[in-house]
């Protein structure tokens, strides 16, 4: 190691001797274009613009004409006047051909940005299913943070995908109803500028839960326009949503404040009552040294009633229907309170440091009953969850390019941590919401990870090696106020996660890839005290095989072979109060990826993932990962911007999977459509959208749970299930002033 940073340091020093011209890109109202595509048509020597769309370019002098790219934007030709260059782009419709696949990393991330311009979302739901191959489930009448699965993961809400917004993280670590837990509702989705996503462990800035793969949202960083949009739909659904820009259009600095409010009943027998409000104020400014700063608040607070899973045999004997329940008591409230402040400032033309600290306040109580009257014959099964929780933290990374004649060179040095502390972590036997029946678990958590990283790039030529390494520090602390003696137990653990990834790209159009690299999850607290530091952060271990290509102009095929082994699949089961380990797993699997523009307007797209996801220490045939999908497919034809008229035609469909080790009961795959179209007319524009456009009758989350009716004498182990939704359809209207 002592050796490599040496090396690392000499390379820092050196100088290159090419002629190097730099600038920026940006739009017409000043925001900073990123992955810009910059080629110089007299030496053919080319560019990407970072973060902060700055970009430096060697082989370069005063007179040369430059040639500018960017998704979204018309092409621009620019001759170089002097060593400072500042280059407009104006907007202009989406166009595939325009793409050019980069030589790094996160090369897929602009599916992420096709998919956005294409098909915008309008829910916190849509926003995960941006990510390709990624599938969502609600159990809980809209108010907890959705159950994921991603390739051959059931992921439960968080325990395996690494969640952030604008460097903030959303995992919740040791919460009160799992491990992981990942509520992104408090996020307005018309607010969201970007998605930046990748599968697998092979990042070196992202550590706890990214072995599936991580998702890392960006929000708007100014408003175009402001905007006032009413929605409405069946099941007594209304939606509101305000975005004021509030200094105008500035080039220097800006603000804006987004209001969301959500009302609903759903389709259920017993109304939902759900309730959500949203608010979120952001301000942003360029420093005279080309430094970027904001700031933004937000606010986030929802209560709901829920009808809860429903075993299948009261509805296959017509006791109750799909849309029954047989404890609507379920439901919870909760709340979370943002600060982030985050800085991006260039050092020189190839340097730059970007830094964010945050705060947020955090509160949760959640009643469910899975199980009935399997443990309490008379007052029954229901329990309550709950938590008070303050997170803090910070991020920063040192990014450093270094050119010479014969390679290319990019260097990031990370450092941060996050520390959580929960006070009166809950779970209690409970009657009616009302009635404490017992405490099985309460206490005091408290939990720190620092961590630093080392990524860097080497490009010869066509060829990228991209060695990384990550360092993580955790301590836990967990004062249980159940036993009779005071006493905080405390354990620590340090992690080393090395990367190793190859990019070979033959041309702007043709790339291939090999990733490896070895991540982890962490355990609750509660496991970690209780195992006296055991098996406190699983292995995971992965590896992907496979090509970016654009076969033609408007067409890109990306495709991987993929295999992960995690050590153990070992995490609380916040349900029960209980551990639950696994055991060693392996996953191994296929993606595919189609982006294709029919003309200017018309664009189709579809993803398929396949997945082998088995237990390594059990027998065939009881070795099945339960829910663990193991095909899944999405996709759609969409439409922009054609004589005032947009919208689209999506399906998504999951195949039947095993809820069980030995698959004898199984959770029922689905094929669901959904469809919108949308007019605008001036500053106003109609749409209305249908969710399960054919009316499918399908379950969204399943579990194979044993429970007891009331008036059983013995208990019965079969799916339950919460219904998909039915055909669901809203109209809005967006006034754009």
């Amino acid at each position: 190691m002592r050796y490599f940073f040496t090396i690392v340091l000499a390379f820092l020093g050196l100088v290159s001797q090419s002629q190097v011209q730099k600038g920026v890109v940006v739009d017409e109202f000043g925001n900073a274009i990123e992955n810009a595509y910059i080629v110089n048509t007299n030496s053919e020597a080319h560019a990407h613009t970072n973060e902060l769309g700055m970009f430096s370019i060697d082989k370069s002098v005063v007179g040369n004409v430059l040639k500018v790219t960017a998704l979204g934007h018309k092409k621009a030709n620019y001759t170089i006047i002097d060593s400072e260059n500042r280059i407009l782009l104006e907007e202009d419709i989406f166009r595939l051909d325009e793409i050019v696949i980069q030589q790094q990393l996160s090369a897929m991330n602009v599916i992420s940005k096709i998919d956005l311009q294409t098909t915008p979302v309008n829910s916190s739901q849509e926003i995960l299913r941006k990510v390709p191959g990624l599938f969502i489930g609600q159990h809980a009448g809209g108010g907890k943070a959705e159950q994921i699965f991603l390739r051959g993961f059931d992921i439960d809400h968080g325990t395996d995908i690494a969640i952030s917004v604008d460097g903030m993280p959303v995992n919740m670590v040791s919460h009160a109803h799992g491990q992981g837990y990942a509520d992104l509702h408090f996020v307005i989705p018309e607010t969201v500028e970007k998605i930046d996503f990748g599968k697998g462990t092979y990042y070196a800035s992202k550590g706890d839960f990214a072995t599936a793969g991580y998702v890392a949202f960006q929000t708007k960083e100014k408003l175009d326009k402001s905007s006032i949009s009413v929605e409405a739909g069946q099941f007594n659904t209304l939606r509101t949503v305000g975005m004021f820009n509030l200094l105008g259009n500035q080039k220097k600095q800006s603000s804006y404040i987004a209001t969301e409010y959500i009302l609903t009943d759903g389709p259920f027998e017993s109304p939902q009552n759900f309730n959500r409000i949203n608010l979120l104020g952001k301000y942003s400014a360029v420093l005279d040294d080309n430094s970027k700063f904001s700031v933004s608040a937000s606010h986030f607070s929802s209560t709901w009633d829920a009808s809860g899973q429903i075993p299948q045999r009261l509805v296959d004997n017509g006791t109750i229907s799909r849309f029954g329940s047989v404890d609507d008591t379920e439901g919870g409230t909760t709340s979370r309170t943002n600060i982030n402040a985050s800085l991006s400032k260039p050092i020189d033309e190839n340097t730059f440091l970007k830094a964010n600290a945050f705060y947020s306040k955090y509160d949760f109580e959640l009643y469910s009953n899975f199980t009935f009257f399997l443990e309490d014959p008379i007052n029954g099964d229901q329990i309550k969850q709950k938590e008070n929780r303050s997170i803090y933290g910070m991020n920063a990374e040192l990014n450093k390019k270094v050119k010479s004649n014969d390679w290319d060179a990019s260097f990031q040095l990370g450092v941060g941590f996050r520390a959580d502390a929960t006070i009166d972590t809950e779970l209690s036997h409970t009657l009616n919401r009302s009635i404490t029946l017992e405490n099985i678990k309460l206490g005091d958590i408290d939990e720190t990870n620092a961590f630093t990283y080392l990524n860097s790039e080497f490009k010869f030529g066509k060829l990228t090696i991209n060695p990384a390494v990550r360092l993580d520090y955790f301590k836990f602390n967990y004062r249980d106020k159940l036993a009779p003696i005071y006493k905080t137990q405390t354990e620590n653990e340090v992690k080393v996660s090395p990367k190793l990834n190859f990019i070979y790209s033959q041309n702007n159009n043709l790339q291939f890839f090999v990733k490896s690299g070895i991540g982890f999850h962490s355990n609750d607290t509660r496991v970690v005290v209780q195992n006296n530091g055991k098996q406190i952060l699983p292995t995971a271990i992965g590896t992907d095989v496979g090509t970016i290509w654009k076969p033609f102009p408007r067409l890109i095929v990306n495709s991987a072979l993929w295999y992960l082994y995690l050590q153990q699949e070992f995490v609380y089961v916040g349900d029960a109060g209980i551990i639950e380990p696994s055991g060693k797993t392996r996953r191994m699997g296929a993606d595919l990826g189609l982006r294709y523009q029919l003309n200017d307007w018309l664009y189709f797209d579809a993803d398929a993932n396949y997945t082998y996801a088995r237990s390594i220490d059990e027998p065939n045939g009881q070795n099945y990962i339960p829910l663990a999908p193991d095909f899944t497919s999405t996709g759609g034809l969409s439409f922009q911007k054609r004589n005032g008229l947009s919208g689209g035609l999506r399906y998504r469909y999951l195949k039947s999977r095993p809820a069980n080790e030995d698959n004898s009961i199984v959770a029922k795959g689905y094929a669901i459509a959904d469809f919108n179209i949308n007019y605008e007319f001036k500053s106003v524009t109609f749409g209305v959208s249908v969710e399960n456009l054919l009316n499918t009758k399908w379950n969204e989350t399943q579990f194979a749970t044993e429970s007891r009716l009331k008036d059983e004498s013995n208990s019965v182990e079969e799916i339950h299930f919460t219904p998909g939704t039915p055909f669901f359809m809203k109209a809005r209207i967006t006034y754009k002033f």
